[in-house]
């Protein structure tokens, strides 16, 4: 077998990754294209030592990354909200654009109009604080 037909293999795994995810074909794309390197090197390696290499690198590699998931995957940022815009928002305090009407009314953030929830009904221009989220509509509650 020539070593780039392991070089072609590792790119359809990186293809069947990008399709499926999971970073389970990502590591047999990195053990193909290691069996590839070794073969460019070595080119004497009989089939069977192939396929062996290309299953023992497959094998490791999907192991050591399961070990590295668990240790590093969910490592703490310093960003925690910032793909949760609304709860970004959470204790700030923003004025009314529209009045809350039956619950419901607008506030304005940068150049974002967002719905507002409260259990009361509020006047325009009224000062209301976030207390809290629930999908985009934000929780408010007067400020005193």
């Amino acid at each position: 077998m020539i070593f780039w037909y392991w070089w072609m293999l590792s790119v359809l795994f990186l293809a069947i990754e990008l399709l499926a995810s999971g970073f389970f074909f990502l590591w047999m794309s990195v053990a193909a294209a290691i069996t590839g390197i070794i073969l460019f090197l070595i080119p004497s390696t009989s089939l069977e030592m192939q396929v062996f290499i290309f299953s023992l690198m497959s094998f490791m590699s999907i192991i050591l990354w399961r070990k590295y998931g668990k240790n590093y995957a969910h490592q703490e940022t310093d960003h925690p909200l910032l793909n949760q815009r609304g709860a970004q928002y959470i204790g700030r305090v923003f004025t009314l654009i529209e009045p809350v009407v039956n619950g419901q009314g607008k506030i304005k953030i940068g150049d974002s109009l967002w719905t507002v929830y409260s259990q009361q009904d509020y006047p325009k221009n009224t000062r209301v604080k976030v207390i809290g989220v629930d999908g985009t509509i934000l929780l408010v509650e007067k400020v005193d």
